[in-house]
């Protein structure tokens, strides 16, 4: 049995694609998934399983119940430790509403992102470290072009985003 993060990409976003979470939970354990938790509305669940393949599921279950397509991201805890640990920025003294973490379906090749001039986008910047991307916005992210910048990029590479606060709180439900 391991126990992942679900991270449900475009959920509950200006009424859109609306999955109560209560409704979300019921989906996973009736795949048969344990200690399933949801944090916020918008789309961040823990749970155990011993499937192999659980985003295939979790994508099928929830387009059947609800009527529509969401990517799911999964990670298992280790590797939510491993994406903080990873962080090229001073985390601890940072606000975690002005840190945000872009979790990438599938690490893209080195390089992926230099076509960006990071210097356009100051005093935003980010890193990229494996199968994420870092994200500091110190004025706040609400008018910051660098996260569609970021999707922009070409060959795509399907990714969602969670701030620090989050994915501090998911390490902790999957602890």
């Amino acid at each position: 049995m391991t126990t992942y993060a679900a991270l449900l990409r475009g959920i509950n976003v200006g009424g859109h694609k609306k999955v109560p979470m209560a409704e979300l939970r019921d989906v996973m354990t009736g795949l048969g998934w344990t200690d399933v938790r949801t944090y916020l509305q918008s789309g961040n669940a823990v749970f155990t399983t011993g499937d192999s393949d659980p985003g295939a599921r979790l994508e099928s279950a929830v387009a059947d119940r609800f009527g529509f397509e969401v990517r799911c991201l999964i990670r298992t805890a280790e590797e939510l430790r491993a994406v903080a640990a990873a962080c090229p920025y001073p985390a601890s003294e940072l606000d975690p509403a002005k840190l945000l973490v872009l979790f990438l379906e599938d690490p893209p090749e080195k390089g992926h992102f230099d076509s960006l001039d990071a210097a356009a986008f100051a005093p935003d910047s980010f890193e990229h470290v494996g199968g994420a991307v870092y994200c500091y916005f110190p004025d706040g992210m609400g008018h910051s072009k660098l996260p569609a910048a970021l999707e922009g990029v070409r060959p795509k590479v399907l990714m969602t985003g969670r701030n620090w606060r989050t994915v501090q709180r998911l390490i902790e439900l999957a602890s």
